[in-house]
């Protein structure tokens, strides 16, 4: 699905690392790309360098997140639709400064 100006919202950066046998996928809301967030001695740096792949619709994030044997997924729009989906449990989400944050590993 292409990004069109009304549709900014739902949208996210994804970044596919592909090593041997594991997928993984690295997602995080658009907004807040490059931002770093810190509550008491946590601390959460969502990184361009991480996170910056392509940008599209958070609706795409089941696609990828069928692929994937690893995910790193933060911001409360993309963690949220990885709950809905069944990805990620809410009591294995972690918040920092109101952000969500959340991974996975499959074995």
């Amino acid at each position: 699905m292409v990004a069109s100006e009304k549709n900014q919202v739902n949208m996210m950066y994804v970044k596919v690392y592909r090593r041997e046998d594991d997928v993984l996928i690295a997602a995080c809301d658009r907004e807040i790309l490059g931002k770093d967030f810190s509550e008491g001695d946590m601390r959460l740096n969502v990184s361009k360098k991480f996170y910056e792949g392509s940008l599209e619709c958070v609706e795409n994030l089941r696609d990828h997140l069928l692929q994937a044997t690893i995910a790193n997924l933060t911001g409360n729009k993309v963690v949220s639709h990885a709950e809905e989906l069944g990805f990620i449990e809410e009591e294995h989400v972690l918040k920092v400064a109101g952000v969500k944050h959340a991974q996975f590993i499959l074995f």
